[in-house]
């Protein structure tokens, strides 16, 4: 017999108190147990969720010792150049990591096997070549301007290009994984087995003598990125081979690159936009302070994967209704604004209770930017208000608007951050951060009413979950 979330509550719990309680624990059995698409939607997203936040805890705590184990300094050279080798090397996928998404449900839905194969084998060779023919130029132009760079980041820069290769390779495996629903092989090597082998590999290096500096600290984390990834690549083929089977391959990549760099773009101003704020600081002040901010925004972090988990398990779900009832496609979308809103709430306070103790684990002086949590707290809820709204425009065919959505909100993150930074320091950054993540979620709730006639905003009623505008 299967597990009821409401059968249980009517035989513990008092009779009045189970039928209050019935509706929400029938959604909850709802997403557990249906074998529909929004049951297996929301079960990805809560795995997701729950990846995210054993992924925080590994963060955090991987962090905090990092922090500890080189300083300030080391720690916020460390932090500047993976952050950096993380967003280039997810660019360098070129979007083919975001519609493998789009497309693989839409061949598995037509029976196009031999286009399906096709994407399959062409996203991880054109993303492994692209990222390291873009590694070979990063490294060339450290190399070139290393004069024009502080001499203490030169060193890190030039290992860090090792790591975009498989970065890059991990992506669109990940997002292989993510089409086909399959939710702990898709996030588990990037959040939790990579950040967890970092660890490994430093606390190795430092009980070996070795110096605990960013440069030992760049050397963990290429170890631990090309071990992570090797071991995805024989998972997720494997599972895709027996999924896929044998036979004939059809390749499109002219076809598939003009959906995926109006992609790239999208995910470009997203990925560069998430991470402005720290490379920003990174510009105009000093390592100890690029480790302070990046120590504020890792606690965030927690509130973030709210939003991340639920775009993880609905954005093939909005590429499957697409291509079928308009109006289930609308319900569907107005229903994930609740799922990315609420949580993200609740979270925000309990970082808001926990932030400063937390802030004091990476050392003294890291709590200088607990203050920062209460500013930076409402860019996050902003974007939590209107749910998933670019996946939803990428996975709709609406990405070129999508991408001038995330050029404009890039532009006045960017500029504000120009601005404010030299004149308030880290509330300058804070600022710039919050003002652009509220005209983002603004500027995309608004595309999404526009362009499909949904309404993506918690609180305005869907008067109009569907109509041509």
């Amino acid at each position: 017999m299967r597990f009821s979330a409401a059968r249980t509550a009517e035989h513990f719990l008092p009779a009045r108190l189970a039928l209050r309680l019935r509706p929400l624990l029938s959604q909850i059995d709802a997403v557990l147990f249906s074998a529909d698409e929004r049951g297996e939607a929301g079960r990805m997203s809560l795995i997701a969720f729950a990846v995210r936040i054993i992924s925080a805890v590994i963060a955090f705590v991987s962090q905090v010792l990092l922090a500890r184990w080189m300083g300030g300094f080391e720690y916020g050279i460390f932090v500047l150049v993976w952050v950096t080798m993380i967003i280039v090397g997810n660019l360098a996928c070129l979007g083919f990591h975001t519609s493998v998404i789009r497309f693989i449900p839409e061949y598995r839905e037509k029976g196009l096997l031999a286009e399906l194969r096709g994407m399959l084998v062409t996203s991880r060779i054109f993303s492994l070549v692209s990222a390291t023919l873009m590694a070979g130029l990063g490294a060339l132009g450290i190399w070139l301007s290393a004069d024009l760079i502080e001499s203490y980041y030169v060193i890190p820069f030039l290992l860090g290009v090792l790591c975009m290769p498989m970065i890059a390779l991990s992506d669109v495996l990940q997002g292989i994984a993510r089409a086909h629903s399959w939710a702990l092989s898709a996030l588990s090597p990037t959040y939790l087995t990579r950040p967890i082998l970092v660890l490994v590999f430093m606390a190795g290096a430092v009980l070996l003598d070795y110096p605990p500096t960013a440069t030992t600290a760049v050397c963990a984390a290429i170890l631990a990125t090309y071990t992570t990834t090797i071991a995805q690549l024989v998972s997720v083929t494997g599972r895709v081979d027996d999924k896929v089977g044998p036979g004939p391959r059809k390749t499109h990549l002219r076809a598939w690159l003009m959906v995926s760099l109006p992609i790239f773009l999208v995910e470009s101003f997203f990925f560069i936009l998430t991470n402005a704020d720290v490379l920003m600081v990174g510009v105009y002040m000093e390592p100890q302070d690029v480790g302070v901010y990046f120590a504020t925004v890792k606690t965030l972090a927690l509130v973030h994967f709210v939003y991340f988990a639920v775009k993880a398990g609905v954005a093939q779900r909005y590429a499957q209704f697409t291509h079928g009832d308009p109006d289930r496609l609308a319900a569907f979308a107005r229903e994930t604004v609740s799922w990315t809103f609420w949580p993200s709430v609740l979270m925000a306070l309990a970082v808001l209770a926990l932030g400063k103790p937390m802030l004091m684990l990476f050392g003294p002086g890291f709590d200088a930017g607990y203050p920062l949590l209460f500013l930076l707290t409402l860019g996050v809820v902003a974007r939590a208000a209107v749910g998933p709204c670019e996946s939803l425009l990428t996975m709709s065919g609406n990405q070129n608007v999508c991408a001038l959505v995330y050029a404009l909100t890039l532009a006045i993150n960017v500029g504000l951050n120009v601005l404010f930074i030299p004149q308030f320091g880290l509330w300058g950054a804070a600022i710039a951060t919050v003002a652009a993540m509220a005209f983002e979620a603004s500027a995309l709730s608004f595309t999404v009413w526009r362009k499909l006639g949904i309404v993506m905003a918690i609180f305005m009623p869907a008067t109009q979950a569907r109509g041509a505008l």
